[in-house]
């Protein structure tokens, strides 16, 4: 059974407050996707994240470190995830 979308998007800034940021923006892009395959197994979202964690982290590290928080909801809640992490100095 899916969650609701307003569930799922609290539910990505709750697991995203373990990178302590200092702003979080999720969007919920579900919408578009309606009728795609995978919009049946998880919505399909775009987090912008602001943390002092990303400073000094390549992009790639920057990702595993969202893809980490946000495990918990990779399987059947979230199907497609875009992400822009920044530090406060990028921001």
């Amino acid at each position: 059974m899916s969650q609701p979308a307003d569930d799922t998007v609290t539910a990505i800034r709750q697991c995203l407050d373990a990178l302590q940021p200092e702003s979080v923006d999720v969007l919920d892009e579900s919408g578009k996707h309606i009728g795609h395959p995978g919009a049946r197994d998880g919505g399909h979202y775009q987090v912008i994240v602001v943390a002092k964690a990303f400073a000094g982290c390549n992009r790639m590290a920057r990702h595993r470190m969202v893809y980490s928080a946000l495990s918990p909801l990779m399987t059947g809640r979230i199907h497609a995830l875009s992400i822009k992490a920044l530090s406060p100095d990028e921001f």
